[in-house]
């Protein structure tokens, strides 16, 4: 971008057609609120269908592209602003679509080295039938992210009979993995120009059960521990695996990604890749970046000085 940042028009996406819809008017309203004044202009879009016509009309100089979740966070809008030429933030066609298709992320991750979980795709219907992999095991949809759909299968319990039921809206295939007992734990990476940053390692306890969608975004349903409290070779994987994940997937801007570690046996497992990490009062991105120095309009000001557009 050519234009001082303090003259630029930014219009910032949320809301979509996706399950993560709440969240994302969440998140868009967070860096809404925190451009206001450093920007010239702030346009707040509740992205439908219709996005291409309204930013056509908007004529932004930068989009900052708070979506979360099916069609905003798996290519398809990059798609349509890279049609129209406009800078936008975070990733890319490409690595969007990658990172939410769970099954071919996780090979290409493993390709590069990564260790991640076990397991694979099967159809719904099996796996509400019977255990198609011996308990423990999570069931999820192959492409949703905020823990949407998410189902853990432990030793005794019956066979995940949501995905075998009418409301299941997630796809035919369902990814089912081993459960990884032990820490959940996350690292927020920054793609700066000299390479990317991971920032620390947070450690995550739900107030109870997993760390679903409540756990993720309700007040007080989880707490943070940063730095993480960990033994110091797994701190350092976490971080470097991070910045790994981050390359292999082909990410700009910030990414952030899961893992868990399993404390008794030292075994550090990465469970996906985000390439638009929430940027709620909950989430954990911009407490990473607040740790490191950086508050959340810093973060969001690096975020849109970070927009590009390939084409």
């Amino acid at each position: 971008m050519t234009r001082p940042f303090s003259d630029l028009h930014v219009a910032v996406l949320m809301g979509g057609l996706s399950s993560e819809r709440e969240v994302s008017l969440s998140s868009g309203k967070g860096c809404a609120d925190a451009l206001e004044g450093q920007v010239a202009r702030v346009s707040r879009v509740d992205a439908g269908r219709d996005l291409a016509q309204v930013l056509a009309e908007l004529k932004p100089d930068v989009v900052f592209n708070a979506l979360h979740g099916e069609w905003g966070e798996d290519g398809c809008v990059q798609g349509v602003l890279e049609t129209l030429a406009i800078p936008y933030t975070h990733s890319g066609v490409l690595s969007s679509a990658l990172a939410m298709d769970k099954d071919k992320s996780k090979a290409v991750l493993k390709a590069a080295g990564v260790v991640v979980p076990g397991g694979g795709l099967f159809d719904r219907m099996a796996v509400a039938r019977s255990h198609v992999i011996p308990p423990p095991y999570v069931v999820k949809p192959n492409a949703e992210g905020s823990s949407v759909g998410v189902y853990v299968v432990m030793p005794g319990d019956a066979p995940c009979a949501a995905t075998g039921e009418g409301s299941w809206t997630y796809g035919e295939l369902v990814m089912v993995e081993p459960f990884v007992a032990g820490k959940e734990l996350a690292v927020t990476v920054l793609g700066e120009k000299s390479g990317p940053r991971a920032l620390t390692v947070t450690d995550i306890t739900p107030k109870k059960g997993f760390y679903d969608y409540e756990a993720k975004y309700a007040p007080g349903g989880s707490s943070h521990v940063l730095p993480a409290e960990l033994p110091p070779h797994i701190f350092e994987r976490a971080l470097r695996e991070s910045e790994l994940a981050h390359t292999a997937m082909g990410c700009r801007g910030v990414s952030r990604s899961d893992f868990r570690y399993d404390d008794l046996n030292d075994v550090l497992v990465l469970l996906e890749v985000n390439t638009q990490p929430g940027m709620t009062p909950t989430s954990l991105s911009p407490e990473q970046a607040a740790y490191v120095g950086m508050d959340y309009k810093d973060l969001v000001r690096w975020m849109v000085e970070d927009a590009s557009c390939p084409r």
